[in-house]
């Protein structure tokens, strides 16, 4: 795992949503400094797009490979 303990926290949340179905949410927090490392803080020019978006088929193919 690229982060320690304190770097990442997660909150779980839980509710009725507007269709009155209970409902279930996750948020995820990490640190600045942990994502700089990666080359992914905002900040960094390693974390924006850089180039095409990748054709439509490798997409459709990701998603039939996460499925099984």
């Amino acid at each position: 795992m690229p982060f320690t303990l304190v770097e990442i926290r997660c909150d779980m949340m839980c509710g009725v949503g507007p269709d009155g179905r209970r409902r279930g949410w996750i948020q995820v927090h990490v640190h600045p400094d942990a994502l700089r490392r990666l080359g992914l803080h905002p900040d960094q020019p390693t974390a924006a797009v850089v180039g095409p978006s990748p054709p439509g088929w490798w997409h459709a193919a990701a998603e039939r490979h996460a499925q099984m």
